[in-house]
This record gives C-alpha cells, sequence and structure tokens, in this order.
C-alpha cells in the first residue's frame, strides 16, 4: 500500500468524487511530482507513490477543475503536510463542494 493515500467526498452531491486527479508532490529547491492518480469510483486513490518516503514536506494538488469543471471556484486544490515518520501510513482526505473544501489526518 502506499505510503500517503487520499479519499474525496463531494459533499454538495452527498457521494465520492470519481475521477479527480491527484498529485503527490515533495518539497526540495522546488515540488518535485512523485506520483499521480485519478480517484476511483469510491473516491479513493489508493495507490499514490511508494510505500515509505523520507521525512520532509510534502503536497497533495488535486485538478478539481476537471470535476466540477467552469462552475469550479477554486480549480485546484492543494494540501502541504509534513512526514515524520516515513513507515506510518498517511491518510489525507478533502470533503470538496464547488465553493468550499476542508480536510484532516484521516487514518
Amino acid at each position: 500500500m502506499s505510503l500517503v493515500t487520499t479519499h474525496v467526498l463531494d459533499t454538495a452531491a452527498g457521494r465520492p468524487a470519481a475521477g479527480v486527479p491527484v498529485r503527490l508532490e515533495s518539497r526540495g529547491e522546488d515540488w518535485e511530482t512523485l506520483a499521480s492518480a485519478r480517484t476511483d469510483e469510491d473516491g479513493r486513490a489508493r495507490e499514490l507513490g511508494p510505500d515509505h518516503l523520507p521525512e520532509g514536506v510534502y503536497r497533495l494538488v488535486f485538478d478539481t477543475a476537471a470535476y466540477h469543471g467552469e462552475r469550479a471556484f477554486f480549480p485546484e486544490v492543494t494540501v502541504c503536510f509534513r512526514i515524520t515518520d516515513g513507515q506510518a501510513h498517511h491518510h489525507v482526505p478533502i470533503l470538496l463542494s464547488p465553493f468550499a473544501f476542508s480536510t484532516y489526518r484521516g487514518s
């Protein structure tokens, strides 16, 4: 299993957000893409990068315009987070609507 996974729920529609493109990036001198995926029918990206990562700062970039289209107030959502244990699973879900989003550290 990937060290980093995500789940996107469309709170306006009351269902998982399928087909959302998402990238996992690491911070160095610039941001480097480590992996990319699309959420499945359950809104999950389970295979997003390696099963271990060095400690550091990472981000998930969600292409929400690809999901919501022109009505997306936020065409892209970026969630930046720190990994301090490169062996522990990190689940970073978002709750999404056309005019809002929220996130939290999941399990």
